[in-house]
């Protein structure tokens, strides 16, 4: 369909333009009509008040008309943003086995709903994968990328027993995205092509029953863990973004500390520490954090605490997308110390049980 329509340029150029043909014909019929007609240079008062009464009335239905159709079209593409929105970046399940989960963008591009961030979780057999992202650039132009991406997480997910494995197939559809842009713009891969520069960073978690947390990092912002208070949950030196460089032979899966009953992980994209406000001061994130910890606050309440204080600190302006997601430990403590899940590997969570075969 996309292709069709590159052909068909005059087309595709004179739909918009159509509401507003018949107000900027009625005004080139009274500009001739003021300077050709007999009856328009007519002395007498009443003639010229009539004739001016009706090119006005006139005129002004056709402003109107015009105006409301504009109006129309517009409603029906900001449907069609929406609808894509719930497609592309659905909003997240308020739980997921066991775990309180809420998640927001704000796009820097005015009016837009979706923008260069990116985030997802969903319940696997190999625990609850998170992930959180931030495609080069901001704005409508980072959408292909957000898809790729994104689409490939949700398939390979449910696939793929480790980390490691995952991040792979990120790889690979990225990589995919990347050459059928290059091939549409006709430079075959050239350095000058600004898609063969197009990279995302992304941030893979595993949370497994026990409380584990297993993380893959690509040129992200590590994520904080609030409880008593907030601190980042660094885990070593994150791989370059993906799609950057080549990923290594040996992928580094970290495996942090447990999340117990009540904690929370605060993931959000670099949008949110380099926003300024005027005066150039980068927004407190870690102090804004520190606000609220202590007693466990659901996930929804901690990113409206953090989204009210970043829009406050930038006066509603931000310079670049920017994404949050909270993830709660609402499961209930165990009695005795947690055992090893069966199954468990370094490399993802527990295997799925296998189904014993019938005995008839």
């Amino acid at each position: 369909m996309i292709r069709w329509w590159s052909r068909r340029p005059r087309a595709r150029g004179r739909a918009p333009l159509a509401p507003l043909a018949p107000p900027v014909l009625w005004a080139a019929v009274a500009l001739v009509w003021e300077m050709a007609s007999p009856l328009a240079r007519r002395a007498d008062t009443p003639t010229r008040l009539v004739t001016s009464a009706v090119f006005c009335v006139v005129g002004v239905a056709l402003a109107l008309g015009a105006f409301q159709r504009l109006r129309r079209e517009l409603r029906q593409i900001h449907a069609v943003a929406e609808a894509a929105q719930q497609v592309l970046l659905r909003p997240l399940p308020h739980r997921l086995d066991g775990l309180s989960v809420a998640g927001v963008q704000l796009p820097a591009v005015p009016g837009a709903a979706v923008g260069g961030d990116l985030y997802e979780a969903v319940a696997t057999p190999y625990g609850v994968r998170v992930i959180i992202g931030d495609v080069r650039g901001h704005g409508l132009a980072a959408l292909g990328a957000v898809a790729a991406v994104l689409g490939s997480f949700r398939e390979a997910a449910h696939e793929e027993p480790g980390l490691g494995g995952l991040l792979r197939r990120l790889e690979r559809a990225l990589q995919r995205y990347v050459g059928e842009r290059v091939r549409d713009e006709g430079v075959l891969g050239a350095a000058g092509s600004p898609s063969a520069e197009e990279f995302v960073t992304v941030l893979l978690l595993d949370l497994h029953p026990n409380g584990d947390v297993l993380v893959l990092n690509c040129g992200h912002p590590w994520p904080y863990r609030i409880g008593d208070g907030a601190e980042p949950l660094a885990a070593g030196e994150p791989l370059p973004p993906l799609g950057a460089f080549p990923l290594p032979d040996t992928l580094p899966v970290r495996r942090c500390a447990r999340l117990l009953p009540g904690e929370a992980l605060f993931l959000h994209t670099d949008g949110a520490e380099e926003a300024r406000d005027a005066a150039g001061r980068f927004f407190p994130l870690d102090a804004v954090l520190a606000d609220v910890a202590g007693p466990p606050r659901s996930p929804a309440d901690v990113i409206h605490h953090v989204r009210t204080a970043l829009l406050a600190h930038t006066g509603g302006r931000l310079t670049d997308d920017v994404a949050f997601v909270v993830v709660r430990d609402d499961r209930v403590p165990a009695a005795a110390p947690c055992a090893r899940v069966p199954g468990q590997t370094d490399r993802g969570g527990p295997r799925p049980a296998r189904t014993a075969p019938s005995s008839r």
